[in-house]
């Protein structure tokens, strides 16, 4: 937990919550949705934000999808702020960006078990209680079908370009085989169409670290005191989830072996990667929900394209959308064999194109010159588009 956060300030959950500012948040009502695990949400919402104008054939919509901890803000509203309220991909969408919204309407839905104004562990039960430990469990194809209905309501029938990194990438994958009619082209970036071993390991020891914080209180702790919700879990899931979204060889270079400023080692202070990841856990704790990471999680650990569809290789044989596939040279969270496998069995994929990078699995959020010089050229070969005039 990061030392220059105040623990007894933070409250049980970080979750946006009815009554908060919805800043730029539209959301739809969608009504009840069946899950594939059985049972149904008796009321979904979905909160998004959109950028652009769908034109009036309705050919230049643009859906993004957001990895784990990502929400609705991709990018701003206005000029660029070049603050906090930027957006987490604000360097790719934007006017006269690889993703342009002079050219495209572009929509960012936030996830269903979310935090940030979808319905998740923190929203309403019908009792008007927050969910808690009542949630159901969700997969990835129920985030889809909420999705499409939240299409439908916005009048698109066909999607010009579904994209998504991490897990968005999962559910870009659905979507091009849930929906193959309503989907044009799809980029899927440091993704896999099916979760690893490994990969489940990895969030196994993170479902372990919120469960086991007294705080959690079995998930029904939205009511506790500041400082008295799980954010010492919550943390730690973080800081096992970022060592695995970076490298080796960037850690290394970027902290080696330095102690933290004055602190000393043998006497029981930080080296500078542990404060890096303390950072890290903190800045998390004060912006998210424990429940929240914990059903998304578990999404990404049930997600299997190939599950009842004959198999991996079949169902993405299925996809029909033409396709750009995106491996980091250095990931090892979704490994670039995971992108190569994608890219073999669609039909309408070129070879794996690389993000040459140190910084690991989050490149996709980084290396912004590759990543939107790969989506422009892209995006410009499936959906070319008329500037939208001003």
């Amino acid at each position: 937990m990061r030392r220059d956060v105040d623990r007894a300030a933070i409250t049980a959950s970080g979750a946006w919550r009815e009554g908060d500012d919805p800043g730029p948040r539209l959301f739809a009502d969608l009504g009840a949705l069946p899950l594939e695990a059985g049972g149904r949400l008796p009321h979904v919402r979905l909160a998004y934000e959109t950028w652009g104008e769908l034109n009036e054939a309705g050919d230049n919509a643009v859906l993004i999808l957001h990895a784990l901890t990502g929400d609705s803000h991709v990018t701003g509203h206005g000029p660029p702020a070049g603050g906090a309220d930027e957006g987490w991909w604000a360097q790719v969408v934007g006017p006269g960006r690889a993703i342009d919204t002079d050219r495209y309407f572009v929509v960012a839905p936030n996830v269903l078990g979310g935090c940030q104004g979808s319905t998740g562990p923190s929203s309403p039960a019908p009792d008007g209680t927050p969910w808690g430990s009542r949630f159901p469990v969700l997969t990835v194809r129920d985030q889809v079908a909420a999705e499409i209905e939240l299409a439908d309501r916005l009048g698109i029938g066909r999607w010009s370009l579904v994209v998504g990194a991490s897990m968005g990438g999962h559910r870009v994958l659905e979507w091009a085989v849930m929906a193959p009619e309503r989907v044009g082209a799809i980029a899927v970036i440091a993704s896999t169409a099916q979760t690893s071993a490994e990969q489940i390991a990895w969030a196994h020891t993170q479902l372990a670290a919120i469960r086991l914080d007294p705080g959690w209180l079995g998930g029904d702790y939205y009511s506790a005191a500041p400082g008295r919700g799980p954010h010492v879990g919550l943390g730690l899931a973080r800081q096992i989830a970022h060592t695995t979204y970076r490298s080796p060889a960037e850690l290394d270079a970027r902290f080696g072996r330095l102690p933290q400023h004055a602190e000393e080692p043998l006497a029981g202070g930080r080296y500078a990667v542990q404060s890096y990841l303390d950072h890290h856990a903190g800045k998390l704790a004060v912006r998210f929900d424990a429940n929240s990471y914990l059903t998304l999680t578990q999404t990404m650990i049930t997600h299997d394209l190939g599950r009842d569809r004959g198999g991996v290789e079949a169902a993405l044989a299925q996809i029909e959308a033409e396709a750009l596939v995106v491996a980091v040279d250095s990931d090892r969270l979704f490994f670039p064999a995971e992108s190569e496998r994608i890219a073999a069995a669609v039909a309408r994929s070129g070879e794996v194109a690389y993000v040459r990078s140190l910084n690991g699995h989050d490149g996709f959020l980084i290396e912004h010159d590759q990543v939107s010089a790969l989506l422009g050229r892209f995006l410009r070969s499936v959906a070319p588009v008329a500037r939208t005039s001003r």
